[in-house]
This record gives structure tokens, sequence and C-alpha cells, in this order.
């Protein structure tokens, strides 16, 4: 039986007029994933949600109910790989809101044994003291980590590339992952955005191996402000990073998360491709075969 199993994300569905095109509407997602032979799904808990994009509480909505998202779960036969939890976490403590959000989403979690709490920062620009916010996001994604293992649960963080994030190149890296308690935190490469950070990404993830304990795959061309292919089409050699995952002996989650522009104009469509593309290309290379 396999080790890694295969999920998506639900940021693909996200970028559809920021947030509003699929607002609450979790179950649809849910439904999509299960639709396409992904084991698991990934929602988000957005911290900005309402105040800044009008959107549900944290881009969950209804969702926030842990009976209403298990009878979803169970209905589409697809399993809480995780919880995305996005927040700044750049200045010295957690901000109020952070907190609060942090505190929902790992009580959401213990509702879900096994499930995974992920930290991701919200990019919030490089203008100034980006040495001093990058130690505070390590600083407060160990608190939030460590909060999470004392309920139980299994920690990662997930660093990002758009042009304003603090944790984006080499140097971001090498500061904040090597300031990460790793009893309670792991790291979740996002393939996709290593490349873009303009790293190798066996290279980066052979250094920081130790640390790894859940994957984020996206497709990479490389060209304009938006540089996403959908899986399979891009730059990055999925089968030669599988591997790697699986000669290292990796166990859990292999997420999805597919931002290419098709995906703004098509989420379902282009889901339930990756589906068929992960069970073709990669479920084989995992023991997972093709049945």
């Amino acid at each position: 039986m396999s080790k890694i199993k295969f999920g998506s994300e639900v940021y693909t569905w996200f970028m559809q007029e920021t947030g509003k095109g699929y607002d609450n509407k979790l179950d649809h997602m849910i439904k999509v994933i299960g639709q396409a032979g992904f084991a698991g799904i990934e929602p988000m808990v957005l911290q900005i949600s309402e105040e800044a994009l009008g959107c549900s509480k944290y881009w969950l909505g209804d969702f926030c109910d842990p009976i209403k998202l298990k009878d979803s779960l169970q209905e589409h036969n697809v399993e809480l790989a995780g919880l995305a939890l996005i927040c700044g976490w750049d200045n010295e403590e957690e901000t109020p809101a952070e907190r609060e959000c942090a505190d929902f989403t790992i009580e959401l979690l213990s509702h879900f044994p096994g499930a995974m709490l992920g930290t991701v920062t919200l990019p919030s620009g490089r203008e100034k003291d980006v040495q001093k916010r990058r130690l505070n996001v390590a600083r407060n994604i160990n608190r939030v980590s460590q909060r999470g293992v004392d309920a139980g649960l299994v920690c990662s963080y997930h660093p990002n590339s758009p042009p304003p994030s603090l944790v984006r190149t080499q140097e971001d890296y090498d500061v904040v992952l090597s300031s990460l308690d790793p009893s309670v935190t792991g790291w979740t490469p996002d393939v996709g955005h290593i490349i873009r950070g303009g790293m190798d990404v066996i290279e980066t993830m052979s250094k920081w191996q130790h640390l790894i304990n859940h994957v984020h795959y996206k497709d990479f061309s490389g060209n304009g402000p938006e540089p996403w292919s959908q899986m399979g089409t891009g730059k990055l050699d999925f089968h030669k990073i599988t591997e790697f995952l699986v000669q290292r002996d990796y166990e859990g989650w292999i997420i999805c998360e597919d931002e290419a522009h098709i995906a703004v104009e098509d989420p379902d469509g282009v889901t339930i491709q990756n589906g068929e593309w992960c069970k073709k290309n990669l479920y084989p290379l995992v023991g997972l075969g093709e049945s």
C-alpha cells in the first residue's frame, strides 16, 4: 500500500474573482475533487477573507461548522488532508485577529484526526525591515505550531513566491527554515514556488529534507507576472521530484494546487484533468498503480 496520497488545494477556485466566485462553496470543491480521483482536499483558512475581500468567514463560510464539513467529506468519500491557515505573522507577536484565526483552525482540526495544520504566510511586502520580519514569521509560526502540537496536531510551514512575499528566495529560506523549531514545525515544499524563487527544486528539498512532512505541486512556465502552467505542461519534472520523495521514504500528502490561467476560467475542468494526469503519470511511481 502506498505511503503517499494525492489531494487538491482549493486555491484553484479561489482565484476566480479573488474568492468571490466560489465563496461558501466548499461542498462543490469537495465534490469535484472526489470526481477527479483525488483522495483528499486542503481548504484554506484565510484570516483576511471578510475584512479585506468581503467574502465569508475565513473563506470557509458554513463549513466553519465541523459537522457540516465532515458530512460533505463523507458524502463524496474525500479526506481532509489538512487546512492551510493564512496570516501575515510579520509582527513581533501574533495580532489578536491572527491568534483568533489560528486557534479557530486548531480547534476545527481537532475534529479531523491526522489532518495537517499548514501555516502559510500572507505576502506583506519587502520594503523595510525584511530580516526582522522574516524572524518574526519564524517565531510566530513556531508559536502557532506549538499550540497545534499541544492539541495533538502535526504542523507544516508553506512559503510562497509572489514578489511581496517575505519567504521566496534562497536567502529567505535559509533564514526562516533554519529558525523553525523542528520539534513542532515541518516544511511544505511547494515546488512551483521554489523554482519561481530562483532555486533548484531537488537541491532545495535535499537541503531541508529533514523538515519535509507535506508537499505541494504546481507547474511553472516562467512566463508573465503569474508564471504558472497546468500540471504536466510546464518546466517542472514531476517524475523526478516524485521519485526523490519515494526514494527518501516520504510518507504523507502530495497536494496539487494549480494556478495556471486556465484554472481561473475553469477550475473544475482543470482539477479533473489534473487528477487524470496524476493517475496516469505519478500514481505508478508511488505504488498506487492505475486501478
